[in-house]
């Protein structure tokens, strides 16, 4: 129980932080920051003491790094400057369950229950209740709706990634060597790394072609020294200490007990943002997040 609630503490610390970053540095320059400072702490712990790109499950757990790491956090950050935080972290924790099981019928052959597709209904209509505005946005309409595409696109991507992930565990089992936590988000993280350094690499490419796309070449520059904690805090909390705290929790408890409590993090979100962020949400979007949580701890249930 202890470390599924610091992992969810942590998740919900870094989406708080990356918030700040983001409207900082931008999506780009602060997902690549994040990713390379996570990247380096979880290699020096995957060499040193863990089995570091061994296993014999190294390219699956890249490929879902590619699309959990790469185009799903991508997304997401791209998704925070223009819907928020909290319902950037609502979309693609919530999404994820469903996308997952739609993945995993599709490919493993995976069958889903009534009951299974009733959770995924409510999971849907609870983040379709909190996308709807209690109140006039700041946001363009236009930006709102793209920033809920990423979320989707967000949500894909991390389930898809689970999926792959399992399918490495398997090939793991299959092999009988045994692959800690630790290193296993490393090999996940280079994929992820390896996707955000080329987007970063073509985006400085166009930079130089055109005139007015200047801004894209500062993406690799370090981040402003007041920013550094925050920058921290988001990587540390997220892909590095917050996913050893989640394996953590799946090694000693079974994952029944551990997910739904990990689900909540939409939840914990919410007093974070209104705290730091002003982010105060109304009635909708509360009971939109709670009716979402709900449909995931059904949907890992049962």
């Amino acid at each position: 129980m202890l470390p599924a609630l610091l992992a969810t503490l942590l998740f919900a610390g870094s989406v708080t932080a990356a918030g700040r970053t983001t409207r900082a540095m931008g999506s780009d320059r602060a997902n690549l920051w994040r990713i390379l400072v996570a990247t380096a702490v979880l290699g020096c712990w995957a060499f040193a003491l863990g089995s570091g790109t061994g296993g014999g499950a190294f390219g699956w757990f890249f490929l879902s790094g590619v699309v959990g790491f790469g185009l799903g956090d991508l997304a997401l950050y791209h998704s925070f400057p223009r819907i928020g935080p909290r319902l950037g972290a609502l979309m693609v924790n919530c999404l994820a369950a469903p996308f997952a099981a739609a993945i995993e019928w599709l490919w493993l052959g995976t069958t889903l229950s009534l009951l299974q597709a009733l959770c995924s209904a409510v999971i849907l209509g609870g983040v379709g209740l909190s996308l709807f505005p209690d109140r006039p946005s700041a946001v363009p309409t236009r930006q709102r709706w793209l920033g809920i595409v990423f979320g989707v696109i967000a949500g894909f991507g991390q389930g898809y990634g689970a999926v792959l992930s399992r399918r490495a565990f398997e090939a793991v089992a299959v092999g009988g060597v045994d692959v800690d936590g630790g290193s296993a988000a490393f090999q996940r993280l280079l994929g992820g790394l390896c996707f955000v350094l080329l987007r970063t690499a073509w985006l400085v490419w166009v930079a130089r072609l055109s005139r007015n796309s200047r801004g894209n070449a500062a993406v690799f520059t370090l981040p402003p020294r007041g920013i550094w904690p925050m920058v921290l805090t988001n990587a540390l909390a997220g892909p590095a200490i917050g996913v050893a705290c989640f394996q953590w929790a799946l090694k000693t408890t079974p994952a029944g007990i551990v997910l739904p409590i990990v689900a909540t993090t939409p939840l914990v979100v919410i007093p974070f943002t209104w705290v730091f962020d002003g982010d105060r949400p109304g009635w909708r979007a509360i009971l939109g997040g709670v009716l979402a949580v709900l449909g995931v701890i059904g949907l890992t249930m049962v």
